[in-house]
């Protein structure tokens, strides 16, 4: 069952609503400058302790993403504590964002095996880090590591998804929404829409594309 986009003009949005979909998207995302101006322009309130937050947040996520994933920890430990302890898939995945740096810069091989074998491979006592940990340590076989197989962890975007989940981490560590508000209308959209397509598929009609909703 398809909807008509005319009928989406008769519900009423109002604009605290709208403004605050979009301030739940930038606190979210650290645009801390964007937020100071939003707030000034909408008249709206300020969460307490927002900016504060949002500039030690996007300390740690500066540091992760340009490759010094121990300062990460170390501010992440100062700001969410016992969050690494509580959480071994993200210190992993924090841990090896600094074992890809030392794989990279091609000059550290024994200083990044001498990293894996103290602090990853600890983690090989859990069956599911293993298959991890052997593409991890097989980069060092490979004299340009970014035309191995496992190439796609030493890409900006595996970098990006660690820091995605280390966001979310620590909003929920503080009991705040760990997606922003625009991210959970989105999904909660896409399943509703998924659901109605399939108990309608009898009717020859196509799946739910989010890309074309978004474009109608």
């Amino acid at each position: 069952m398809d909807v008509d986009p005319r009928s989406y003009e008769q519900v009423a949005i109002k604009d605290n609503e709208i403004h605050n979909i979009v301030l739940s998207y930038l606190v979210h995302n650290c645009y801390k400058e964007t937020v100071e101006s939003f707030v000034a322009c909408t008249g709206m309130k300020q969460p307490a302790d927002c900016l504060e937050d949002m500039e030690k947040r996007k300390r740690i996520f500066h540091y992760a993403l340009e490759g010094n994933a121990l300062k990460a920890i170390e501010l992440t430990e100062e700001l969410a504590h016992g969050l690494l302890e509580n959480n071994k898939d993200l210190h992993f995945n924090l841990l090896s964002l600094h074992f890809i740096e030392l794989v990279c810069t091609r000059k550290c091989s024994t200083e990044a095996l001498e990293f894996a074998q103290s602090k990853l491979t600890p983690f090989g006592k859990v069956q599911k880090y293993v298959e991890k940990l052997e593409d991890f340590m097989a980069l060092l076989a490979y004299e340009e590591p970014e035309k191995s197989p496992m190439f796609h962890l030493l890409s900006l975007d595996y970098r990006q998804q660690v820091v995605d989940s280390l966001n979310r981490a620590i909003l929920a560590h503080a009991n705040r929404p760990s997606y922003a508000a625009i991210e959970r209308l989105i999904q909660q959209t896409t399943v509703v829409r998924q659901c109605l397509s399939q108990d309608h598929n009898k009717d020859g009609l196509p799946p739910f594309s989010l890309k074309d909703f978004l474009k109608s």
